[in-house]
């Protein structure tokens, strides 16, 4: 088989084509705008790999994605390529609409005039998983975590953006027939994220002694889901997903900002000791506009059906997640000098409440 992975340069991106290179004999396209985000380093480990191609390309360029998929003629498509970051999608929200969901619009109709084409065996085997959020049901209300069915109700720019991706991509299944699949994921954590998330930009500032900012009281619950853990039921929705359905992948790890910002501190101090307690470099700053208090999902669909479970816990994750930090200072070093850490997210006015 061969895999087009949009946004095969990013966090997510890399850590699919570096597993499916690792784990199955298909060759793997992966085509990237090369955002402040993409790193081509993190897929120095399967560069050299035959079966690897990259394609330095925007999804937003219809001529450009029309002739990835006549040069490489996937079986299947991963579709990764987002703007991410809640923060930057407050200080600026068009990119993510252009990206997000233009881009999104952009691929479905090069997709889908590829599919029309393809002989009967093929296009009955070729399959679109587009990669989503969480965030895009808005914050729980009560105990019980949001299902495939649940409504949606995006508060951020960022959330609203894939939400839109997402109807897009049913309306072109419904409407076109085209195979697609859908996935929605809680916070990812692991190796190789750009330092501007909660968990790299904690490791990175309490490493270097720094304040850990954290919004608010800090009691936002985030549910964690460890990269690895994620990209393997990526896997398993692609292959043996229900053509049109959705999942909801979640790591069961639901922790408040708070308290993992400290469990950082704590295993740093365990791994990298430096005479002092991490612990105090926390600093709580004002909030973020609409910063949604609780984001978890039910996960019981994309286990029983795909018998998928996530092997980390989040305190093996994030073990695995601080040790690579402290083995790899080559990579992110200089993304320190991209991105410093500094608040991002504040409104026009300077205001965060």
């Amino acid at each position: 088989m061969r895999f087009l992975v949009t946004g095969g340069a990013g966090f997510v991106g890399s850590a699919v084509c570096r597993y499916l290179l690792r784990e199955t004999d298909a060759d793997v396209v992966n085509v990237d705008k090369l955002t402040y985000a993409a790193n081509l380093y993190s897929l120095a480990p399967v560069a050299d790999n035959p079966r690897y191609h990259f394609v330095h390309a925007d999804v937003c360029d219809r001529l450009a994605m029309d002739a990835l998929f006549r040069r490489y003629a996937p079986d299947a498509v991963l579709h990764l390529a987002a703007e991410s970051h809640v923060d930057r999608s407050i200080d600026g929200s068009d990119l993510f609409v252009r990206t997000n969901i233009l881009g999104t619009h952009c691929l479905l109709e090069a997709a889908l005039a590829y599919w029309m084409q393809l002989s009967t065996e093929r296009a009955e085997k070729f399959r679109f998983l587009h990669v989503s959020t969480d965030e895009v049901y808005g914050s729980v209300r009560g105990n019980c975590g949001f299902s495939e069915e649940s409504a949606y109700d995006p508060s951020s720019p960022y959330a609203a953006s894939k939400a839109s991706a997402d109807h897009l991509v049913s309306a072109w299944c419904r409407t076109y027939g085209l195979p697609v699949l859908m996935s929605n994921c809680s916070n990812n954590y692991g190796p190789y994220h750009f330092p501007e998330k909660l968990i790299p930009l904690t490791i990175l500032n309490a490493l270097e002694r720094k304040p850990v900012p954290i919004y608010g009281d800090g009691a936002h619950v985030r549910d964690w889901l460890f990269v690895e853990d994620h990209v393997r039921a990526l896997h398993c929705i692609l292959v043996s997903g229900k053509i049109g359905d959705k999942y909801n992948v979640g790591g069961g790890n639901e922790r408040t900002n708070l308290a993992v910002a400290e469990a950082i501190c704590d295993t740093l101090d365990r791994l990298a000791p430096a005479g002092m307690r991490r612990r105090d470099l926390v600093t709580f700053v004002p909030d973020r506009p609409g910063h949604d208090r609780h984001y978890a999902v039910d996960t019981s669909k994309v286990r029983r059906e795909l018998g998928w479970r996530p092997i980390e816990n989040f305190e093996s994750g994030l073990a695995k997640t601080v040790r690579w930090y402290l083995d790899n200072r080559a990579w992110w070093e200089p993304l320190r000098n991209i991105y410093g850490g500094e608040r991002l997210g504040l409104r026009d006015d300077g205001r965060c409440d």
